[in-house]
């Protein structure tokens, strides 16, 4: 069924918007917008709106506009932007401060924070007057969290006293903000945000539970004049140092939402434990009275994490104001990013179809972000791809474009990994390896198999005890993707009738043919053989896959290119194979995008992983340690690859639906015997038994290149080599067990 023959369905709108923050570290500034490149591309207006958005949350921020104070205004790229956005015909939500804490001449516990917003407010407005919707600032309630009670934030403080004056500093900011753009435009529309999580407990810290789940609402409470002396928060403000008439200005100047803004993330909501040995040390704190580990809801509670639509309902019973969901995000791998929108919207759409006035989802972050795995609290350069990954020359299209344009022209999403739950829904959340019910009772949780989800197509790995097809078979089970894995001895990729029947049989949504000949000296020897697995195999599926419009990711090798150059090979780069395996493989490439353009094919080099014994890395450490002599050559250089990166970028790439040729290896180019001494290193094992040569001395059968090493021009996707030989290190030791039968080397 085609686009244009599926049901349509009326509802929700789409929004959008951009990762924005500029929060302060001691005196550094954290900025989302710099990293991303989003103030210097235009163009990216381009793409929100070809996705259908109504309304895009977007940044104005004091920090940026007036970093020296208003005499020195820069407007240049506000100007740029807003007058591409109304172009396009899509409304902005004006941002003024996002988990900012203004100029350095300002800070959140400044008692004139809020008179100075609101005339940058006033500023705003004046400049920008067809503007109709504002969020002046953006959770104010968790920004204080971050900033106050936690102290991840300037101003770095770490009790109750901070966090409240935060609080309400930015409350009142939004108050003094909203009368001054007002007063400049009447029919301006208060949009505001905060993050709504949900707390859980067991019967014990019922009493915790209550109070956190109280305070959750303080941001629009305070905003609507709730507080006052028989709210439950009245008390608490009181006892920590809050005057009444702090509390009674907002009962005074109420200045309720127009639009509650409902900013939603699995990880906002927490369960409270105090059975703590059953958890982490790290998830453990105290309030005073109890000792108890704060772990994420999903992972722990039977009945799992609170749904969108009792979040919705929730909110729009205590206020009966419209609602919109204003930030949507995962920071996971791309099935789960897909699941979890879809989730939300399916969330918000039971929530309008049950009363509540729901308007809107919003596709957060658009760009994607930077280092929120730690809190923005560290410049790491983690990135985390969201409907457009940055990692490639220009924004680049994930599989969440065609999904959140399905829903927003109404129509059902149809990707096949939407078929099984996130993790979130599927057993395989239990970490621990219990759940908890809702009296506080334990229970012990079977780990289960994701091929239980039998009715889902699956994905079809060929090659399965080889290197590439055990860690896509590790990779399907943890990220819940249905899967048949197949080994040579089932499943002749070169017979065309056995192909046939593997596919008639399975019914696959794609092909990971992890198959082939490995053996580059005796493919020197055995070449019908190397040339039936590495190039007739794929060739077939290729043209098997292209008749039955099933998706195929395939493998090729650094070892295609000739080495005369003196910088990384990259896609567009000319083959010129050294060897009769290279040839192979280049002869594959060739013949597999002429059956089928859309295949997917990605060179890679030298992989390793903490999966297998056979990989050169595991091969130096096991023979170092051993105090035997290991021999490596220090003359040619390569880009070695962390199999596991690998192999969840290579899945995200055929979700997305990508084809061609791509190249996936970890950034970095080092010889042989340099991988092998920094491993060593790394392990704690002693080199002394390393023994650098001469490519040549080794008397491989087989010419190799003096040069292999692999980039991109469409996309770098990995991180670096030092990374991945740390995370090699760690992992070795907690998945390699000496009892576990040997990794068959079947992979391409």
């Amino acid at each position: 069924m085609n686009d244009a023959q599926r049901p349509r369905r009326p509802g929700l709108e789409l929004w959008g918007g951009v990762e924005c923050t500029v929060n302060r570290v001691r005196d550094e500034y954290l900025e989302q917008l710099e990293r991303s490149g989003h103030t210097r591309r235009l163009s990216d207006f381009d793409l929100f709106a070809a996705l259908g958005i109504k309304c895009l949350r977007h940044p104005v921020l004091w920090e940026r506009v007036a970093p020296n104070g208003f005499d020195a205004m820069d407007w240049r790229w506000s100007d740029l932007s807003l007058s591409r956005i109304r172009e396009l015909g899509i409304q902005p939500i004006l941002g003024l401060l996002h988990h900012g804490s203004g100029p350095r001449s300002t800070d959140l516990l400044d008692p004139q924070l809020p008179e100075t917003l609101a005339d940058y407010a006033g500023r705003v407005a004046k400049r920008y007057p067809w503007a109709e919707r504002y969020t002046p600032v953006n959770e104010p309630l968790t920004t204080a969290r971050f900033s106050c009670l936690y102290g991840h934030w300037y101003p770095h403080s770490c009790n109750d006293l901070a966090f409240l004056r935060a609080l309400l500093n930015q409350c009142r900011a939004v108050v003094l903000s909203m009368r001054a753009i007002r007063q400049i435009n009447p029919s301006a529309r208060l949009v505001q945000t905060d993050d709504l999580g949900k707390v859980f407990s067991s019967p014990t810290l019922a009493y915790q539970a209550e109070f956190e789940n109280a305070r959750r609402w303080a941001t629009y409470d305070l905003l609507c004049g709730f507080i006052n002396r028989e709210h439950p928060m009245w008390s608490y403000f009181l006892w920590v140092g809050i005057s009444p008439s702090d509390l009674q200005w907002f009962l005074d100047n109420p200045c309720p939402p127009d639009i509650i803004g409902v900013n939603h993330y699995l990880s906002s909501q927490r369960f409270l434990d105090e059975t703590t040995e059953r958890y982490p040390e790290s998830s453990q704190g105290s309030n005073g009275r109890h000792q108890y580990s704060d772990v994420l809801a999903a992972r722990v509670r039977e009945a799992g994490a609170a749904g969108p639509k009792t979040l919705l309902m929730e909110t729009w019973e205590r206020y009966h104001l419209p609602i919109a969901i204003t930030e949507c995000h995962n920071g996971c791998t791309r099935e789960e990013q897909l699941r979890w929108f879809l989730e939300v919207w399916r969330g918000a759409e039971d929530a309008q179809r049950q009363g509540a006035d729901v308007i809107a989802v919003t596709a957060w972050s658009l760009l994607g972000a930077f280092d929120w795995n730690t809190l923005v609290t560290r410049r790491n350069h983690d990135y985390e791809p969201g409907v457009y990954d940055l990692r490639a020359p220009k924004p680049r299209s994930t599989a969440l474009v065609p999904l959140i344009r399905d829903l927003s022209s109404g129509r059902d999403p149809a990707h096949p990994v939407l078929e099984v739950p996130g993790w979130w829904r599927r057993p395989q959340r239990f970490v621990y390896g219990i759940s908890v019910n809702h009296d506080g009772v334990a229970r012990r949780v079977l780990p289960q198999s994701i091929n239980d989800y039998m009715d889902v197509p699956p994905v079809l790995i060929t090659g399965a005890r080889g290197t590439l097809g055990h860690a896509f078979v590790r990779a399907c089970e943890l990220r819940g993707i249905p899967y048949r894995s197949l080994l040579r001895s089932d499943l002749d990729i070169s017979n065309r009738q056995a192909v046939r029947k593997a596919l008639f049989q399975l019914r696959p949504w794609a092909i990971i043919n992890a198959a082939g000949y490995v053996q580059v000296d005796n493919a020197e020897f055995e070449r019908k053989r190397c040339h039936a697995e590495n190039t007739q195999g794929p060739t077939t599926l290729a043209e098997e896959c292209a008749e039955r419009d099933v998706q195929l990711l395939t493998f090729s090798s650094d070892l295609v290119f000739g080495g005369t150059k003196a910088w990384p090979y990259v896609e567009t780069d000319e083959v010129d194979p050294q060897n009769y395996y290279g040839f192979t493989k280049a002869e594959a490439e060739r013949r597999v995008l002429a059956a089928m353009p859309s295949a997917l094919i990605i060179r890679t080099s030298a992989f390793f992983g903490p999966w297998d014994q056979y990989n050169f890395v595991t091969i130096a450490l096991r023979t170092l340690a051993a105090n035997q002599v290991f021999r490596a050559a220090d003359d040619a250089i390569v880009s070695p690859t962390y199999v596991p990166d690998l192999v969840n970028a290579s899945l995200d790439l055929l979700i997305d639906k990508e084809k061609g040729i791509w190249h996936l290896a970890n950034t970095g180019e080092i010889s042989w015997a340099e991988l092998a001494e920094k491993a060593a290193d790394l392990a704690g094992i002693s080199t002394r038994t390393l023994e650098r040569c001469a490519l040549d001395e080794l008397d491989l059968s087989a010419p190799r290149p003096a040069y292999s090493a692999l980039s991109s021009s469409r996309g770098i996707l990995l991180g670096t080599l030092d990374q991945a030989l740390s995370r090699y290190i760690a992992e070795r030791e907690i998945h390699w067990r000496a009892d576990q039968p040997p990794i068959v080397e079947e992979a391409a």
